[in-house]
């Protein structure tokens, strides 16, 4: 019997065989270093707790995973072809006139020849407009200061991801 405040996909997930496990989680963030510390932390009592462990161990990776991760996304505005996370993640741009989408081509690229690593940052519900704007404003960071706001939106596009796993293990 299921408690009330775990959610039945919650369920499905701890009971995952830990190959199976260990697969969902590298979809939802592809850091190996967080999806081990997640997968290690199994079972988990409810989505809270599996939220604030993501969050822990996001706060504890190291450049090199960050770097992992980040490599896992593709640049704003174009979504990997037969990819639904990163198409529906990005839907803001889907609609965004050329002259739009062809700035923040630019952008990006300015964007990763600063930093080495591709412009992040949590794109579900934001439009190409704000997207873009966010580029303009972060490509002034510092180094430093880029890589914690990164730590940062890829902690929300985790949470984001593992909500969606928790709904489509019920499946």
């Amino acid at each position: 019997m299921t408690s009330t405040s775990a959610p039945p996909g919650l369920a499905r997930f701890n009971s995952l065989e830990e190959r199976a496990a260990l697969a969902a989680l590298l979809e939802a963030c592809a850091c190996t270093v967080w999806a081990g510390r997640l997968l290690a932390a199994r079972p988990y009592a409810t989505a809270d707790e599996l939220y604030t462990a993501s969050d822990a161990a996001m706060g504890e990776l190291t450049t090199a995973d960050l770097e992992e991760a980040m490599a896992g996304h593709p640049p704003i505005g174009r979504p990997r072809p037969g990819d639904p996370t990163s198409a529906r993640e990005q839907r803001g741009m889907a609609g965004a006139s050329e002259e739009l989408k062809a700035e923040m081509l630019e952008l990006n690229l300015a964007y990763q020849e600063k930093f080495g690593h591709v412009f992040l940052i949590c794109a579900t519900g934001r439009t190409g407009e704000q997207m873009r704007d966010a580029v303009r404003e972060r490509i002034g960071n510092a180094p430093e200061r880029e890589r914690e706001i990164v730590r940062t939106e890829l902690g929300k596009i985790n949470r984001i991801r593992l909500a969606r796993l928790l709904e489509e293990v019920t499946a």
